[in-house]
């Protein structure tokens, strides 16, 4: 939280950050841990690789042949390269990939997700809702130098195939986890007490979720595209605002819902 906080008050005051890349690392431990506490070291394991490998094949191959999200490069801002792409990037990916994975369960809470519709489901909305992410972040990103569009685009420099690349690289990720975990038994790597039961059931899974609404409210500050305040209200605002209202006024069981499946 203090991270988003030397971000979102960056105009006023400099506060002490650690920068692109520290920042992104510290977010990413937070969800491995998040996870591995939650769904236990395997399925949090199996749920990075196949986020890491499939990110990073997409923009490797998007940035080679500029199909998947339109003409782009990366600059040298964001360190070392595998091929043409940062190492951190794929990093970056699944640390938003976590909490917006967190955030469509939440929205989808009481739903079978099991089935294969269901599983399908839950990967169109939290696609949706990566994306929503992305629709703010991406033009502030590129201006700063991180990237570059070599073509421009009509959002804010950016193309808008931009988007739907994003929707596609994440339905994969989304879709492929949901399906290998279906039937998947829950084991959590936290202590079985009344205690630890009531924070499973009802308020850890709430962190995920509580990021991605600090998120959203970050991109509310001013910044240099300010339009960029209103569209975030609607694009962030809503789901993550619908989520802790969920995870807030549902009962116990609507709760459980954004563990992954049991036996």
């Amino acid at each position: 939280m203090y991270l988003i906080l030397v971000e979102a008050v960056s105009t006023w005051v400099r506060l002490p950050g650690l920068g692109n890349i520290g920042f992104t690392l510290v977010f990413v431990l937070f969800a491995l841990i998040h996870c591995t506490a939650l769904e236990g070291l395997s399925r949090t394991a199996q749920f990075f690789v196949i986020s890491a490998v499939v990110a990073y094949l997409m923009e490797e191959i998007g940035v080679r042949t500029g199909r998947i999200y339109g003409a782009y490069h990366y600059s040298d801002l964001l360190g070392v390269k595998l091929g043409h792409v940062p190492v951190i990037i794929p990093l970056a990916w699944f640390m938003m990939i976590y909490p917006s994975w967190m955030v469509a369960k939440a929205l989808l809470s009481g739903m079978n997700t099991n089935s294969i519709p269901g599983v399908t489901a839950q990967a169109v909305i939290a696609a949706w809702v990566m994306t929503a992410w992305d629709v703010v972040m991406d033009p502030g990103m590129a201006a700063e130098g991180n990237w570059v569009w070599e073509q421009g685009g009509a959002y804010f420099g950016v193309p808008r195939r931009n988007y739907l690349g994003w929707l596609a690289t994440t339905f994969l990720v989304y879709w492929i986890v949901g399906w290998l975990s279906r039937g998947a038994r829950r084991r959590t790597t936290l202590a079985k007490t009344p205690q630890t039961t009531t924070m499973l059931t009802r308020t850890f899974p709430m962190l995920p979720v509580i990021v991605y609404s600090f998120f959203a409210v970050r991109y509310l500050t001013p910044n240099r595209l300010p339009a960029l305040q209103l569209i975030a209200v609607f694009s962030m605002g809503m789901p993550a605002l619908l989520a802790l209202i969920r995870l807030c006024l549902g009962k116990s069981h609507e709760a459980e819902q954004l563990q992954w499946p049991r036996a």
